[in-house]
């Protein structure tokens, strides 16, 4: 989903998630944490009941309030840390950031 693009790398983009034909089971979310409560109020209304919210080294995408909205209506939310630092397809610098992320907090224990 990307409101700013028809594609993103070749592919089609869509401008909300209620436009991806099929619709999704998941969110990622990948943008500034202000933007995030949007998305997940979208999930929410379309009946997505997982979100995960991207964090790298800094803030990410994580918005604590709208993990709190999500939660407040049955969504299992993710706040930080990112897909590709776990499972076999992980590379080293993912591996890496993910040690590094866990031993200061900042990959969630428990979602």
């Amino acid at each position: 989903m990307n409101p700013n693009a028809e594609t993103v790398e070749g592919d089609r983009a869509y401008p909300d998630l209620r436009s991806i034909p099929g619709g999704v089971e998941a969110v990622v979310i990948g943008t500034r944490p202000q933007h995030a409560q949007a998305t997940v109020s979208e999930a929410v209304d379309l009946g997505v009941t997982k979100v995960w919210m991207h964090r790298s080294m800094d803030a990410g995408s994580v918005s604590p309030e709208a993990a709190a909205y999500g939660r407040q209506h049955g969504v299992t939310v993710i706040e930080g840390g990112c897909p590709l630092m776990f499972g076999q397809a992980s590379d080293g610098g993912h591996r890496a950031m993910c040690w590094v992320l866990t031993m200061t907090g900042r990959v969630p224990r428990t979602v």
